[in-house]
């Protein structure tokens, strides 16, 4: 029987949390994808690093270096940027700010997109083959899973 892979979008803020708090779900989530499991594979977008790039060379550019070290550990497909034709579609559906990242999520075609800041996509409209978690309520439904996968092949 074919095990099921579920295809993770991490936002920025999960990404970030991730990688500086040494606790919570946004880092099970970076410690799982880490290990290179069958179960799981993460994706983020061009545009998120972008993001995450900016705003840590103003807040914080000394981490920059440590950031991208790790960064390349979670083995994320990176979705190249996203057409302006394919953001501006998105109008109205999103905030104007969340577009390319959901643009990003769609070009990906993911299972599930994560982020840590579900009120920007609360009022989404349409219908998209992905569900949008927080990373809590991601790994309520992943965990038992990848647990499943661990034991039955001694990963």
């Amino acid at each position: 029987m074919a095990k099921r892979r579920f295809k993770v979008f991490l936002d920025s803020n999960v990404i970030i949390s991730g990688l500086f708090l040494d606790k919570g779900s946004p880092r099970i989530i970076l410690d799982l994808l880490s290990l290179g499991l069958p179960v799981i594979s993460g994706v983020t977008g061009e545009y998120n690093i972008i993001e995450i790039e900016r705003n840590l060379s103003k807040k914080m550019p000394d981490v920059l270096p440590v950031y991208r070290k790790y960064l390349k550990l979670l083995k994320l497909e990176i979705v190249p940027l996203p057409l302006s034709a394919d953001v501006n579609k998105l109008s109205g559906y999103t905030s104007e700010k969340d577009r390319p990242v959901l643009a990003s999520a769609i070009n990906g075609n993911i299972d599930f997109l994560v982020t840590g800041d579900k009120k920007g996509f609360l009022k989404l409209k349409g219908n998209y083959p992905f569900r949008i978690l927080s990373p809590s309520e991601f790994l309520d439904i992943v965990l038992p899973e990848i647990i499943n996968v661990v034991e039955s092949e001694g990963i």
